[in-house]
């Protein structure tokens, strides 16, 4: 179901982070991220919008998904994260310090987990053609003019509904699975970020997924995405 979302392609990305110049003009690269509901669809939306995304990319390079899991395994492979640390100078990076800073003072117990969270998310985005699902990656890219910042709700019925059929839950397991990660989501950005997931000012777009099928809602994000950042008339420079 979400095979262009591995680990295999998220380390192609940061290998090809290393040569590429990522000083150049911001809206060139551009970036997605993606806030969900649970259940409300958004691995699946994000593994078919870097599709509809991909013919719009440069020659070479991969619309790229990282979702928490993924996230995850970064920062704990000592190598990976090394590298992403090596992409930028840190005299480049006034607006990550300036969160960094900003979290630790608002937020004196935050984990060096989180930090580093916030540090992987950002130059991800920066180095652009990356899809990042979670982990308050609309908030940490917030100063970023290359990000697409995506919101994707739904009814409780229908939701619960996804997670039985998708994970095989059952009722009562679909019920606690959709409480307890809708909280955990809401928690982990008040915590740590002062912001509350619902706010529809952090998002340029929010789309209720009750009625519209997985595909249109990638379809639409990516007409969006392509609009915001004019990709067609620079796919059409690049094969002049």
């Amino acid at each position: 179901m979400w095979k262009n979302i591995n680990l295999e392609k998220c380390i192609a990305r940061i290998n090809d982070l290393k040569h590429e110049d990522t000083e150049g003009a911001p809206a060139m690269r551009p970036s997605v991220t993606i806030s969900r509901m649970a259940g409300a669809g958004g691995r699946t939306v994000a593994s078919k919008l870097a599709d509809y995304l991909q013919p719009y990319a440069p020659y070479g390079r991969q619309w790229t998904i990282f979702d928490r899991n993924l996230i995850a395994q970064v920062l704990e492979d000592g190598h990976l994260s090394r590298q992403l640390a090596d992409c930028y100078p840190e005299a480049s990076q006034p607006l990550l310090r300036e969160l960094l800073l900003k979290l630790g003072r608002s937020n004196p117990s935050v984990s060096t987990v989180v930090k580093q969270s916030v540090e992987t998310i950002w130059k991800l985005a920066k180095g652009g053609y990356v899809i990042l699902v979670g982990r308050a990656a609309n908030v940490i890219t917030a100063g970023q003019e290359n990000v697409f910042h995506v919101r994707l709700e739904g009814s409780r019925e229908k939701r619960i509904a996804r997670l039985e059929t998708v994970y095989d839950f059952d009722l009562q397991t679909a019920v606690e699975y959709l409480k307890s990660q809708d909280a955990a989501k809401k928690l982990y950005l008040a915590d740590y970020f002062g912001r509350d997931i619902d706010d529809p000012l952090l998002y340029d777009m929010i789309v209720n997924t009750d009625e519209i099928s997985f595909e249109q809602v990638a379809m639409l994000i990516a007409l969006a995405v392509i609009r915001r950042f004019d990709l067609e008339a620079q796919a059409k420079a690049a094969w002049a």
